[in-house]
């Protein structure tokens, strides 16, 4: 008896990597399939290879294609789903799985459509897939979400991602929302799970991430003569060459030298720089997990397989798991505890203050944060709650750190003793005697997206560009549905202004109204 016999799965991105091997294992076990990605060439080869199997195992599945859909696209999302539903199909598992590795820089040199596209991807893909899954939704559906274990383990424990912002930051926002949408689908009998699985064997770690963090290493700390810009473009043109026969590698070395008025020794020497020091990030990244191994992407759809049987999805419901196979040594990013400050001299401080949702009169937050279900926004709400709640504070934070290191986001040495803070004030927590955990679910979307994303940007300046700007991120409110106090928040102020010591602290999350 094949397990997922009449049902129905969609793996979103199915036509590589982690989501193919997702899509296969529940074929194998009866399935029928619905491959959506990017691009035909690969969708309609696994389609091919999937057709096998249904033969092999005469289970009578269908398999259907949606090329050109991307999930950050309201419209091809939408109209697939419109299709779907014309055609009477009743969608049994979700697995949200796309994603990019987005650029892989420091946030000082990230462009805003850079970093707002790979939000659009991971964070509101989800979502508005997710929504839209709904439609064509029954009692015992499942939403799986594959999110990463560099964002946050908790709220208490964030594990910052250098060189990987945006990226952090959607996983954060994806696992808190996960929670929330677990609250709010329980009254259909549908279930929301979100899975951390960890490093994973795929070409994209080791053909792009690894080798971009390994560049974006080079550009900042220099290499040979090459100024950051000149090694930004050298690698640019020979990190494809990683992983080819020496053949193949000289002659991509002799095209990128003509191309750039190099020396190919130079860029033979910086290639193989490149190599050593992805190898090392690898080779780190694995003496966080007990053996030392990497998961295969076998072991991820088992993994997924597991957590769409009925029994386990009950236990399981809101939950993200596996949670503890990496052990990423965290310092104390977070704090409740804020010295009181008498000073509040600014004078000869650079600062800026943004993103200030504590204001109770906020209609644009708080009517929808507070009076609706998340599912149940259509896409332009959405959108508008994202920008207002995560993407003009991490705007704004960009755009001051060029004001105050004008030329950094190219020549990063010029970040080296710089001064500046930048104070983010996030979405406070719900009002309110008897505040469920839904409400307070719905506001963590966006706080989780935030925390991660402002201990990465921090974990940069200091750690990599070696100066003296931080970004802090004060959240209002607390557990117990407290009003907000101006006093903290305004005494927090004064205290990431006037103290000095916030600057060598690695404490940058601020909770003034907890008194835990």
């Amino acid at each position: 008896m094949l397990k997922f016999q009449n049902k129905t799965i969609l793996v979103t991105g199915s036509g590589t990597g982690i989501g193919l091997a997702v899509t296969k294992k529940f074929v194998e076990n009866g399935a029928s399939a619905i491959l959506m990605g990017r691009r035909r060439e690969p969708l309609m080869k696994a389609a091919e290879m999937l057709e096998g199997i249904i033969k092999e195992n005469q289970s009578k599945a269908v398999i259907k294609v949606f090329p050109g859909v991307d999930v950050s696209d309201e419209e091809s999302v939408t109209k697939m789903f419109d299709n779907l539903a014309g055609n009477q199909i009743s969608l049994d598992v979700l697995v949200n799985n796309a994603g990019v590795s987005g650029p892989v820089t420091c946030f000082a040199h990230t462009s805003e459509d850079d970093f707002k596209s790979a939000v659009d991807i991971h964070l509101t893909g989800t979502f508005w897939t997710s929504v839209q899954a709904l439609r064509i939704m029954k009692e015992g559906a499942k939403i799986i979400t594959i999110s990463t274990f560099f964002a946050e383990e908790r709220p208490l424990e964030q594990r910052p991602y250098r060189f990987r912002s945006p990226y952090t930051a959607s996983q954060g926002g994806k696992n808190r929302l996960v929670e929330a949408m677990s609250w709010e689908l329980t009254e259909k009998g549908i279930i929301s799970i979100g899975t951390n699985p960890g490093p994973v064997h795929s070409d994209r770690i080791y053909k792009t991430v690894y080798p971009k963090a390994a560049s974006e290493f080079l550009r900042v700390s220099g290499f040979e003569d090459l100024s950051p810009s000149e090694v930004e473009a050298a690698n640019n043109e020979i990190i494809g060459l990683l992983g080819e026969d020496d053949e193949t590698i000289k002659a991509g070395i002799k095209s990128a030298a003509e191309k750039l008025g190099k020396s190919e020794i130079t860029l033979t020497n910086l290639l193989d720089k490149v190599k050593g020091i992805a190898e090392k990030i690898q080779k780190n990244t694995s003496t966080m997990i007990p053996d030392q191994q990497f998961l295969s992407q076998e072991q991820v759809a088992t993994t997924i397989l597991t957590l769409a049987d009925d029994e386990q999805a009950k236990i399981l419901n809101g939950k993200i798991i596996p949670g503890d196979r990496v052990f990423y040594p965290v310092k104390p990013h977070v704090t409740s505890s804020i010295p009181k400050v008498e000073s509040n001299e600014y004078s000869e401080k650079d600062c800026i203050v943004t993103g200030d949702l504590t204001d109770s009169n906020n209609d644009e937050y708080h009517s929808i944060a507070e009076h609706c279900k998340l599912t149940e926004l259509d896409r332009s709400a959405w959108d508008g709650l994202l920008w207002r709640c995560f993407l003009v504070p991490t705007i704004q934070a960009r755009d001051k750190l060029d004001e105050l290191v004008p030329g950094g986001s190219d020549d990063p040495r010029l970040f080296k003793d710089t001064k500046g803070r930048i104070v983010i004030i996030g979405p406070a927590l719900p009002v309110g005697k008897k505040i469920s955990g839904h409400e307070r679910a719905k506001v963590e979307v966006f706080r989780g997206a935030l925390r991660p994303f402002v201990t990465t940007v921090n974990q940069e300046l200091s750690d990599v560009l070696k100066s003296n700007i931080r970004v802090f991120l004060i959240l209002p409110g607390s557990i117990d549905g407290k009003e907000p106090s101006h006093e903290n928040l305004v005494n927090t102020i004064n205290y990431l202004m006037t103290d000095e010591k916030v600057i060598s602290s690695s404490e940058v999350i601020f909770h003034p109204d907890e008194t835990r």
